[in-house]
């Protein structure tokens, strides 16, 4: 019998600039760690907020290497998607078949390690609910390729599109496009990360 200490569970949260904020004060990983010090884990978990403003699939794709599979994680978190759709506006968004192909790409090696993969569709690039949003059509369309990728790849799927849709339906009456879970119709406001949080942490602590 090892008397060792059992390793943390290591849990990478890799993303864009919702998860560079997330690991700030008050965003999302920082609430994650807080509940889990809070359930006396701090010893059991370790998270590791890899989010840097602005990328895109394929940026996650290249850094992959240095920043996430240097950690040797058990479970790794991809919320990506925002960017690729919103930087379309300006001609800088991804194309549906490359992003599908990063994607996959990404998924792949990181399974190949052993680490297990939790996919999460972009939630939201304006917070109306009557799809008037200008992006939607290709939100949608992404999250659909997310939601099938998590199917053919047999990975967990945090729904964030269809999870703030839903709160939005029930809490912005009066179809506001920012103000109910993020500042700017992208970013998580208090309300949005404690949201993510909690998608987060119900997949660590299955119910």
């Amino acid at each position: 019998m090892s008397l060792a200490p059992a390793k943390p569970t290591r849990i990478v949260l890799f993303g864009d600039s919702i998860t560079q904020m997330g690991n700030e004060p008050g965003g999302y990983i920082d609430l994650m760690r807080q509940d889990i010090a809070g359930k006396g884990l701090s010893d059991k978990y370790e998270l590791f907020g890899e989010g840097i403003g602005g990328n895109k699939v394929y940026d996650l794709y290249l850094r992959l290497e240095d920043d996430v599979l240097i950690h040797k994680p058990d479970v790794v978190f991809i919320y990506i998607g925002v960017n690729d759709v919103w930087h379309k506006v300006w001609g800088t968004g991804t194309d549906a078949d490359k992003f599908e192909g990063f994607y996959r790409a990404l998924i792949s090696k990181i399974q190949s390690t052993g680490a297990k993969v939790v996919l999460c569709t972009p939630a939201v690039i304006g917070e109306r609910t009557d799809f008037s949003n200008q992006l939607d059509g290709d939100l949608n369309r992404y999250s659909a390729t997310i939601r099938n990728l998590a199917t053919e790849y047999s990975c967990n799927l945090i729904d964030l599109r269809r999870i703030f849709l839903d709160y939005n339906l029930k809490n912005n009456p009066e179809n506001l496009e920012k103000g109910i879970l993020t500042t700017d119709g992208v970013h998580l406001n208090e309300k949005g990360n404690r949201m993510v949080a909690n998608a987060f942490l119900s997949e660590i602590f299955p119910k």
